[in-house]
């Protein structure tokens, strides 16, 4: 249910596909060109976790500072509707919990916070085409909240997703217009109170907010001056652009408190294509991170403060399988 259909690179908005906001499938050729980075700077323990509902598609979108994972499992496609979850420590089976939107078809949970509140966004919708109409959403104590960005131009059908939120209350997402483009935005969830999010040299670019941390710095991406798709991170009023040196695209989709940003960077294009994880930092830049059973099809969606990574990648027999990266002390 998403603006990018993991079975294709798409960064335009499709209104329903198989997930979040990143891009991974079992498409993408096992030839595809090497990494164009260093790898991984930091050594991980790294944990395939799959909800038995589905072990065929889940994907692990955001992690908290307890622990906490956000996902869902499904495709997306006809027939096999995304469904919401979380799941806690010690991650076993009994430790999945359902979370959807009530009376919804499709659910993905996208992020949560250290007080209790998920975001992510649902549907009305499970259709073949996958075309599907998305409505933001934030969840506390077991109440459920739509939040949709107030547009007179709205995509048909409506594209608007929550992805990110921190502990202030503060989430991020965003909306695609009827012209196909997509407008960041951050909403205040207690107040209602929304505004746009935007690179300052270009605030008509298409541009996805994805993520916020506690100091109020946002992580996204956008499509540049040269009409590339460049990830970013806005930080005390400065916008930094993130373009892994030698890809094709760039998307950043996570942020915690020490400005460590995760994601995923494209190399090659079209049946020579490979997905691969990166992190950054300030003082350290790109780092490139791909599970070892999907070399090329790895995608980093959430990073918490002890620096753990939660994404996904596509293993050899075609399945998504959501997947946990721990730092070794």
């Amino acid at each position: 249910m998403s603006k990018i259909n993991r079975r294709g690179l798409r960064i335009t908005a499709a209104a329903v596909a198989a997930g979040a906001i990143t891009v991974a499938g079992s498409a993408l050729a096992a030839t595809a060109q090497a990494a164009p980075l260093a790898q991984a700077a930091t050594s991980y323990r790294i944990t395939t976790l799959d909800n038995a509902q589905d072990v065929t598609f889940n994907q692990l979108l955001g992690i908290n500072n307890q622990g906490t994972i956000a996902g869902y499992f499904g495709s997306g496609a006809a027939g096999h509707p995304n469904k919401g979850y979380l799941l806690f420590p010690n991650y076993g089976q009994g430790n999945y919990a359902n979370e959807n939107f009530p009376g919804s078809v499709q659910t993905q949970v996208t992020g949560l916070n250290d007080n209790g509140v998920t975001v992510g966004f649902w549907s009305s919708m499970n259709t073949a085409s996958m075309a599907n109409n998305n409505f933001g959403f934030w969840e506390r104590n077991g109440k459920f909240h739509n939040a949709n960005f107030p547009t007179g131009t709205p995509a048909s059908p409506p594209v608007d997703q929550l992805l990110g939120v921190n502990d202030s209350g503060t989430a991020v997402g965003f909306y695609t217009d009827a012209s196909g483009n997509n407008h960041g935005y951050k909403v205040n969830i207690d107040t209602g109170k929304f505004s746009s999010v935007t690179d300052p040299g270009s605030p008509s670019a298409s541009l996805t907010a994805a993520a916020i941390n506690n100091g109020g710095d946002i992580a996204g991406f956008y499509t540049n001056a040269a009409g590339n798709t460049d990830g970013f991170l806005k930080a005390g009023g400065k916008f930094t652009d993130l373009a892994v040196p030698g890809a094709a695209a760039t998307m950043a989709l996570g942020v915690n408190d020490h400005d460590e940003v995760v994601g995923t960077y494209t190399v090659g294009t079209g049946s020579s294509a490979a997905m691969h994880g990166f992190t950054w930092t300030p003082g350290g830049g790109f780092h490139t991170f791909d599970d070892p059973q999907g070399m090329g099809t790895t995608t980093i969606n959430g990073v918490n403060d002890a620096g753990d990574l939660v994404g996904f990648y596509v293993d050899s027999t075609g399945n998504t399988d959501g997947m946990l990266a721990t730092p070794l002390k």
